[in-house]
Protein backbone atom coordinates (compact mmCIF):
# COMPACT_ATOMS: atom_id res chain seq x y z
CA UNK A 1 0.00 0.00 0.00
CA UNK A 2 3.11 2.27 0.30
CA UNK A 3 3.61 4.17 3.68
CA UNK A 4 1.03 5.52 5.43
CA UNK A 5 1.65 9.31 6.81
CA UNK A 6 -0.14 11.15 9.65
CA UNK A 7 -0.16 14.78 9.98
CA UNK A 8 -2.35 17.33 11.97
CA UNK A 9 -3.65 20.27 9.75
CA UNK A 10 -6.40 23.04 10.26
CA UNK A 11 -9.53 21.80 7.97
CA UNK A 12 -12.09 24.50 7.82
CA UNK A 13 -15.96 23.22 6.86
CA UNK A 14 -18.76 25.41 5.69
CA UNK A 15 -20.88 23.99 8.48
CA UNK A 16 -19.80 25.93 11.83
CA UNK A 17 -19.77 22.21 14.16
CA UNK A 18 -16.51 21.12 11.80
CA UNK A 19 -14.50 24.09 12.10
CA UNK A 20 -11.14 23.66 13.72
CA UNK A 21 -7.82 21.41 14.10
CA UNK A 22 -9.36 18.14 12.88
CA UNK A 23 -6.63 15.07 12.72
CA UNK A 24 -5.43 14.49 8.99
CA UNK A 25 -4.70 10.93 7.42
CA UNK A 26 -3.55 9.77 4.18
CA UNK A 27 -2.39 6.86 1.55
CA UNK A 28 -2.18 6.78 -1.83
CA UNK A 29 -5.39 5.06 -1.34
CA UNK A 30 -7.56 6.65 1.65
CA UNK A 31 -7.76 10.15 3.36
CA UNK A 32 -9.33 10.51 6.77
CA UNK A 33 -10.63 12.94 8.87
CA UNK A 34 -12.33 13.61 12.12
CA UNK A 35 -15.63 14.62 12.42
CA UNK A 36 -16.71 14.40 15.72
CA UNK A 37 -15.66 13.03 19.11
CA UNK A 38 -13.78 9.97 18.83
CA UNK A 39 -15.10 9.54 14.89
CA UNK A 40 -13.06 9.15 11.81
CA UNK A 41 -14.50 9.88 8.42
CA UNK A 42 -12.43 7.45 6.27
CA UNK A 43 -13.12 8.41 2.36
CA UNK A 44 -11.76 5.87 -0.90
CA UNK A 45 -11.29 6.40 -4.15
CA UNK A 46 -14.57 6.03 -5.21
CA UNK A 47 -15.46 8.89 -2.96
CA UNK A 48 -17.17 6.63 -1.11
CA UNK A 49 -17.15 7.08 3.00
CA UNK A 50 -17.00 5.00 5.90
CA UNK A 51 -16.50 5.77 9.55
CA UNK A 52 -14.06 4.75 12.22
CA UNK A 53 -16.52 4.82 15.57
CA UNK A 54 -14.12 4.38 19.13
CA UNK A 55 -15.14 3.94 22.79
CA UNK A 56 -13.06 3.34 25.40
CA UNK A 57 -12.93 -0.56 25.15
CA UNK A 58 -13.36 -1.17 21.48
CA UNK A 59 -13.77 0.41 17.36
CA UNK A 60 -16.44 -0.09 15.73
CA UNK A 61 -15.87 0.24 11.49
CA UNK A 62 -18.78 1.01 10.08
CA UNK A 63 -18.88 0.07 6.03
CA UNK A 64 -15.62 -0.96 4.42
CA UNK A 65 -15.27 0.80 0.93
CA UNK A 66 -14.07 -1.33 -2.39
CA UNK A 67 -11.53 -3.33 -1.37
CA UNK A 68 -9.08 -1.25 -3.43
CA UNK A 69 -6.02 -0.85 -1.40
CA UNK A 70 -5.66 -1.88 2.52
CA UNK A 71 -8.07 -0.98 4.39
CA UNK A 72 -7.22 -3.15 7.11
CA UNK A 73 -3.88 -1.91 7.49
CA UNK A 74 -4.55 2.15 7.09
CA UNK A 75 -7.65 1.75 10.01
CA UNK A 76 -4.42 -0.06 12.49
CA UNK A 77 -2.63 2.89 12.08
CA UNK A 78 -5.46 5.18 13.50
CA UNK A 79 -6.52 2.75 16.25
CA UNK A 80 -4.87 -0.35 17.85
CA UNK A 81 -8.89 -0.69 19.59
CA UNK A 82 -9.93 -4.58 19.12
CA UNK A 83 -12.30 -4.00 16.13
CA UNK A 84 -16.00 -4.94 14.88
CA UNK A 85 -16.62 -4.42 11.35
CA UNK A 86 -20.72 -3.69 10.50
CA UNK A 87 -22.18 -3.18 6.88
CA UNK A 88 -24.93 -0.87 6.56
CA UNK A 89 -26.07 -2.70 3.53
CA UNK A 90 -24.47 -4.96 1.18
CA UNK A 91 -23.11 -2.96 -2.06
CA UNK A 92 -19.89 -3.04 -3.88
CA UNK A 93 -18.90 0.19 -2.54
CA UNK A 94 -19.76 -0.55 1.18
CA UNK A 95 -18.29 -4.73 1.70
CA UNK A 96 -14.65 -4.24 -0.33
CA UNK A 97 -12.75 -4.95 2.81
CA UNK A 98 -14.85 -7.03 4.27
CA UNK A 99 -12.54 -9.99 2.12
CA UNK A 100 -9.68 -9.21 4.61
CA UNK A 101 -11.12 -8.60 7.33
CA UNK A 102 -13.02 -11.97 7.30
CA UNK A 103 -15.63 -11.55 9.13
CA UNK A 104 -18.81 -8.35 9.46
CA UNK A 105 -21.88 -7.75 10.64
CA UNK A 106 -24.36 -7.21 8.00
CA UNK A 107 -28.45 -7.76 7.59
CA UNK A 108 -29.50 -11.41 6.71
CA UNK A 109 -31.31 -9.62 3.85
CA UNK A 110 -27.79 -8.29 2.60
CA UNK A 111 -25.45 -11.28 2.52
CA UNK A 112 -26.43 -12.71 -1.29
CA UNK A 113 -25.89 -8.85 -2.18
CA UNK A 114 -22.59 -9.01 -0.82
CA UNK A 115 -21.27 -11.77 -2.52
CA UNK A 116 -23.02 -10.70 -5.66
CA UNK A 117 -20.84 -7.37 -5.30
CA UNK A 118 -17.45 -8.82 -4.57
CA UNK A 119 -15.76 -9.33 -8.15
CA UNK A 120 -12.65 -7.78 -8.26
CA UNK A 121 -13.09 -5.98 -11.64
CA UNK A 122 -16.57 -4.79 -10.61
CA UNK A 123 -14.46 -2.95 -7.73
CA UNK A 124 -12.06 -1.66 -9.60
CA UNK A 125 -14.56 -1.07 -12.28
CA UNK A 126 -16.47 1.03 -9.32
CA UNK A 127 -13.42 3.50 -8.70
CA UNK A 128 -11.98 3.74 -11.54
CA UNK A 129 -15.17 5.18 -12.95
CA UNK A 130 -15.15 8.01 -10.08
CA UNK A 131 -11.94 9.12 -11.27
CA UNK A 132 -12.82 11.98 -13.41
CA UNK A 133 -9.28 12.62 -14.92
CA UNK A 134 -7.29 12.32 -11.47
CA UNK A 135 -3.94 10.53 -12.37
CA UNK A 136 -3.90 7.64 -10.46
CA UNK A 137 -2.48 4.56 -11.65
CA UNK A 138 -3.83 1.08 -10.00
CA UNK A 139 -3.27 -2.01 -10.75
CA UNK A 140 -5.14 -5.86 -10.06
CA UNK A 141 -2.72 -6.48 -7.34
CA UNK A 142 -4.59 -3.15 -5.59
CA UNK A 143 -7.61 -4.91 -4.86
CA UNK A 144 -8.13 -7.22 -1.83
CA UNK A 145 -9.63 -10.61 -3.21
CA UNK A 146 -12.69 -11.97 -2.67
CA UNK A 147 -13.28 -15.08 -0.31
CA UNK A 148 -15.75 -16.60 1.83
CA UNK A 149 -16.17 -14.78 5.05
CA UNK A 150 -18.52 -15.17 8.54
CA UNK A 151 -21.46 -13.43 8.42
CA UNK A 152 -23.11 -12.55 11.51
CA UNK A 153 -26.32 -10.93 11.53
CA UNK A 154 -27.39 -7.12 12.19
CA UNK A 155 -30.66 -6.31 13.44
CA UNK A 156 -32.94 -3.03 14.21
CA UNK A 157 -32.88 -2.95 17.80
CA UNK A 158 -29.13 -4.49 18.04
CA UNK A 159 -27.04 -2.17 20.30
CA UNK A 160 -22.80 -2.23 20.28
CA UNK A 161 -21.00 -1.16 23.52
CA UNK A 162 -17.96 0.24 23.01
CA UNK A 163 -17.12 1.12 25.87
CA UNK A 164 -18.95 4.41 27.18
CA UNK A 165 -20.35 4.51 24.02
CA UNK A 166 -23.36 2.44 22.83
CA UNK A 167 -24.52 2.12 18.72
CA UNK A 168 -27.69 1.25 17.95
CA UNK A 169 -28.91 -0.44 14.61
CA UNK A 170 -32.42 0.91 13.01
CA UNK A 171 -33.70 -1.01 10.03
CA UNK A 172 -34.09 1.24 7.23
CA UNK A 173 -35.42 -1.22 4.39
CA UNK A 174 -35.22 0.53 0.80
CA UNK A 175 -31.71 1.24 -0.80
CA UNK A 176 -31.84 -2.18 -0.39
CA UNK A 177 -33.71 -5.24 1.63
CA UNK A 178 -31.15 -5.25 4.29
CA UNK A 179 -30.28 -1.56 4.55
CA UNK A 180 -29.73 -0.20 8.20
CA UNK A 181 -28.21 2.92 10.07
CA UNK A 182 -26.37 3.23 13.39
CA UNK A 183 -27.37 5.73 15.63
CA UNK A 184 -25.59 7.52 18.53
CA UNK A 185 -27.77 9.18 21.05
CA UNK A 186 -24.88 10.42 22.97
CA UNK A 187 -23.51 12.33 19.96
CA UNK A 188 -26.78 12.79 18.51
CA UNK A 189 -25.90 11.39 15.15
CA UNK A 190 -26.55 8.73 12.72
CA UNK A 191 -24.21 6.58 10.52
CA UNK A 192 -26.49 6.27 7.51
CA UNK A 193 -24.75 4.57 4.65
CA UNK A 194 -27.07 5.43 1.22
CA UNK A 195 -30.48 5.16 3.27
CA UNK A 196 -31.23 8.92 2.69
CA UNK A 197 -29.56 11.09 0.32
CA UNK A 198 -29.44 13.17 -2.54
CA UNK A 199 -29.84 10.13 -4.66
CA UNK A 200 -31.33 7.59 -3.01
CA UNK A 201 -31.72 4.99 -5.64
CA UNK A 202 -34.62 2.25 -5.26
CA UNK A 203 -33.81 0.87 -8.67
CA UNK A 204 -33.89 -3.00 -8.82
CA UNK A 205 -34.03 -3.01 -4.89
CA UNK A 206 -36.99 -5.56 -4.37
CA UNK A 207 -38.87 -2.43 -2.12
CA UNK A 208 -41.67 -0.30 -3.41
CA UNK A 209 -41.70 3.32 -3.00
CA UNK A 210 -44.90 2.73 -0.44
CA UNK A 211 -42.56 0.09 2.05
CA UNK A 212 -39.64 3.03 1.77
CA UNK A 213 -42.11 5.11 3.07
CA UNK A 214 -42.92 3.22 5.85
CA UNK A 215 -39.15 2.39 6.54
CA UNK A 216 -38.34 5.91 6.57
CA UNK A 217 -41.85 6.86 8.82
CA UNK A 218 -39.93 4.37 11.31
CA UNK A 219 -36.38 6.25 11.02
CA UNK A 220 -38.37 9.71 11.67
CA UNK A 221 -39.78 8.21 15.27
CA UNK A 222 -36.03 8.15 16.15
CA UNK A 223 -35.71 12.06 14.98
CA UNK A 224 -36.13 13.16 18.91
CA UNK A 225 -32.26 11.25 19.12
CA UNK A 226 -30.41 12.62 16.44
CA UNK A 227 -29.65 15.91 14.49
CA UNK A 228 -27.30 14.90 11.49
CA UNK A 229 -26.68 12.25 8.99
CA UNK A 230 -23.37 11.06 7.51
CA UNK A 231 -23.74 9.09 5.04
CA UNK A 232 -21.69 6.75 2.25
CA UNK A 233 -21.08 9.58 -0.15
CA UNK A 234 -20.16 13.40 0.46
CA UNK A 235 -17.80 15.43 2.15
CA UNK A 236 -19.70 16.51 5.13
CA UNK A 237 -23.28 15.52 7.58
CA UNK A 238 -26.91 15.87 5.92
CA UNK A 239 -29.32 17.67 8.49
CA UNK A 240 -32.41 15.09 10.18
CA UNK A 241 -34.74 16.85 8.07
CA UNK A 242 -33.78 15.28 4.65
CA UNK A 243 -35.77 12.53 5.88
CA UNK A 244 -39.08 14.15 6.40
CA UNK A 245 -38.22 15.28 2.30
CA UNK A 246 -37.76 11.69 1.68
CA UNK A 247 -41.27 10.92 3.66
CA UNK A 248 -42.99 13.88 1.49
CA UNK A 249 -41.40 12.70 -1.75
CA UNK A 250 -42.20 9.15 -1.44
CA UNK A 251 -45.77 10.31 -0.97
CA UNK A 252 -45.65 12.55 -3.76
CA UNK A 253 -44.71 9.55 -6.14
CA UNK A 254 -47.66 7.29 -4.94
CA UNK A 255 -49.57 10.14 -5.71
CA UNK A 256 -48.60 10.60 -9.31
CA UNK A 257 -47.64 14.05 -7.81
CA UNK A 258 -44.15 14.25 -8.41
CA UNK A 259 -41.78 15.36 -10.95
CA UNK A 260 -40.71 12.22 -12.22
CA UNK A 261 -37.94 13.31 -14.57
CA UNK A 262 -36.63 11.13 -16.56
CA UNK A 263 -32.52 9.96 -15.60
CA UNK A 264 -30.63 7.38 -16.09
CA UNK A 265 -27.94 5.99 -13.26
CA UNK A 266 -25.05 3.60 -14.52
CA UNK A 267 -26.87 2.74 -17.57
CA UNK A 268 -30.34 2.01 -15.58
CA UNK A 269 -33.36 4.36 -17.21
CA UNK A 270 -35.49 5.79 -14.10
CA UNK A 271 -36.98 8.45 -12.76
CA UNK A 272 -36.70 11.10 -10.39
CA UNK A 273 -38.99 12.51 -7.75
CA UNK A 274 -37.83 15.89 -8.58
CA UNK A 275 -36.06 17.89 -11.19
CA UNK A 276 -32.35 18.07 -10.56
CA UNK A 277 -29.80 20.63 -11.21
CA UNK A 278 -26.01 20.55 -11.23
CA UNK A 279 -26.11 16.58 -11.20
CA UNK A 280 -28.45 14.96 -8.08
CA UNK A 281 -28.98 19.02 -6.96
CA UNK A 282 -32.38 19.55 -6.38
CA UNK A 283 -33.85 22.97 -8.05
CA UNK A 284 -35.88 23.61 -5.54
CA UNK A 285 -33.36 23.67 -3.01
CA UNK A 286 -34.46 20.32 -0.68
CA UNK A 287 -32.19 17.65 -0.33
CA UNK A 288 -33.47 13.81 -0.78
CA UNK A 289 -34.54 12.68 -4.43
CA UNK A 290 -35.36 9.51 -5.07
CA UNK A 291 -34.68 7.35 -8.26
CA UNK A 292 -37.40 4.56 -9.17
CA UNK A 293 -39.35 2.85 -11.97
CA UNK A 294 -42.65 3.17 -12.63
CA UNK A 295 -43.43 -0.58 -11.59
CA UNK A 296 -41.63 -0.42 -8.20
CA UNK A 297 -43.83 2.23 -6.81
CA UNK A 298 -47.14 0.33 -5.10
CA UNK A 299 -46.46 -2.80 -2.86
CA UNK A 300 -46.80 -6.10 -5.12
Amino acid sequence: MGKLTIETKLCYNNCKELKGMLKMAESKFFTAKVVEEKTTMITGLGMENCYLVEGTERALLIDTLTGVGSLKAFVRELTDLPLTVVNTHGHVDHCGSNFEYGECLIHPDDVRLMYQHSDEKMRMGFVMSMQRGRDIVLTDEDVIPSCPIKTFPAYGGDVFDLGGRQIEVIAVPGHTRGTIVLLDRALRIVFSGDACNANTLLIDTGVSIEEYRESLVGFKSFMPAYDKLYGGHGPTFVPASIVDEGIELCSEIIAGTDDADPGNFMNRECLYGKKRVNGFQREDGKICNIAYTKDSILKK
